[in-house]
């Protein structure tokens, strides 16, 4: 009996904290509120001010190697997505996912420009 409740007590702490650490990573994509594990407040404080200047070199540098985000947003369309940043913070979502969706990032549901590509989901 006790190793039945070892192994079963084993089993439930590895999947609760497998389950905390997955909804923990994924919570800030797509969210401008919510900040990503990597965030210092050294590189939050440069990504505002990139945003504010719409300074897409500065942006670009600080987003190197970090995700599909910085293969999809080009020097052409960095305005256009830095408006939907701002729109994000002041709470307007619905203009912020209409050009989330415009610019091909999709929304959370796979349903942006490649997005979902290998994990059963349908993309455009």
């Amino acid at each position: 009996m006790n190793k039945t409740f070892l192994k079963l007590s084993t089993f439930a702490l590895i999947a609760g904290s497998t389950l905390i650490g997955a909804s923990s990573a994924y919570a800030y994509r797509g969210d401008a509120t919510v900040q990503g594990p990597n965030c210092t407040p050294e590189r939050h404080t440069a990504m505002l001010q990139a945003f504010e200047n719409k300074d897409y070199n500065a942006w670009k540098s600080l987003m190197a190697g970090k995700g599909r985000v910085a293969q999809v947003i080009t020097k052409d369309n960095f305005a256009k997505f830095a408006q939907m940043h701002k729109l994000r913070l002041e709470g307007k979502t619905e203009e912020a996912n209409a050009m989330r969706t415009e610019l091909g990032l999709g929304m959370r549901d796979g349903s942006g420009k490649g997005q979902g590509q290998g994990y059963g989901k349908v993309s455009n």
